[in-house]
């Protein structure tokens, strides 16, 4: 047995040993008298590189177009990942330029990540665009944030004649009419986002809370025993229920923020870090102190589909 001399070898034996010596030590053969395994071996190699490459060329395709990529990123939103979407939006748009669709995740990130001022700079550019609905929501939303849930359900309702049967949108523009005051307005939309979405979280806390300001008790009950909802749930909507009807509305209230101290609604704090179990108010994040909330949707979130609460009522989606 005798180690190949690389200088002597032909010039496929030394493609073979150049690509091999980026993975291991060194390559030993047993002599020149079986180069044809060695021509074997080098073709295999050239067959493992070509496909690996062909993989490579295949999973960057998965991201290879502006569509692909805007999935990937809401993908993220729906888990959360608020801040690194960010990141991916600076990619995004730094490859196929600034679009509607961007503006709208990034508009969904800045929200839920505490920058409420760049938030409502990025939805106003989404008024006369195809994402005009995500933008009067999106400022809806924010209003909501900070108390203003008479602005909050004007914006809604922009936004509702824009996309009618959207009923994340319908549940978010009920509560915060509730949280208005205006009472009676809630009941359509409330009552369009359950049978729109029955499965929603949000949609059948939110049609609980009416039914228990406006003293059916009995119906509330049904309906929160038919849906399975856990007890802090339950105490979490009659609480809400309770300090409502006892104000009339809400509106001139500070809304409840990520660093508030005091539980909203006078919810005991003991329920503020689960997010099922006050979905009525906005909630604090999991990164305590950073800004980020976790809801999918501020004045909307759903609890369904990303645990978020009810903010006055994300993602989206966040998922706005």
């Amino acid at each position: 047995m005798k180690t190949l001399d690389f200088c002597t070898c032909s010039p496929v034996v030394r493609r073979v040993l150049a690509f091999a010596s980026a993975g291991v030590a060194a390559l030993v053969f047993t002599g020149c008298a079986s180069i044809k395994d060695q021509y074997a071996a080098s073709a295999d190699a050239q067959q493992r590189m070509a496909a690996e490459a062909a993989a490579d060329t295949k999973a960057g395709a998965t991201v290879d177009t502006q569509a692909t990529y805007l999935k990937l990123v809401e993908q993220m939103q729906k888990e959360d990942l608020w801040f690194a979407s960010l990141a991916h939006i600076d990619a995004l748009e730094r490859r196929w330029g600034v679009s509607p669709e961007s503006t709208r995740v990034r508009a969904d990130a800045l929200r839920q990540t505490g920058q409420a001022e760049a938030a409502e700079t990025a939805y106003k550019r989404l008024l006369a665009t195809p994402q005009e609905s995500a933008g009067y929501r999106g400022l809806g939303l924010l209003a909501g944030a900070r108390g203003h849930y008479a602005e909050a359900v004007q914006l809604l309702k922009q936004a509702q004649r824009r996309t009618p049967t959207d009923a994340l949108l319908l549940s978010d523009l009920g509560y915060a009419s509730l949280r208005a005051g205006q009472i009676e307005e809630a009941r359509l939309p409330l009552m369009q986002a359950l049978q729109l979405q029955p499965d929603s979280k949000q949609a059948q806390a939110n049609v609980a809370l009416y039914l228990e300001i406006t003293h059916q008790q009995e119906q509330a009950t049904s309906l929160m025993d038919a849906n399975r909802m856990p007890e802090a749930t339950r105490a979490a909507v009659r609480a809400a229920a309770l300090q409502m009807r006892a104000t009339g509305s809400s509106a001139a209230r500070p809304p409840f923020t990520a660093t508030s101290a005091s539980a909203p609604n006078g919810v005991s704090t003991t329920l503020r870090d689960d997010p099922a179990s006050f979905p009525l108010a906005l909630k604090p994040a999991r990164w305590a102190g950073m800004g980020g909330m976790r809801t999918a949707n501020q004045l909307n979130p759903s609890v369904s589909t990303a645990g978020t609460p009810l903010s006055p009522n994300p993602t989206s989606r966040g998922a706005p």
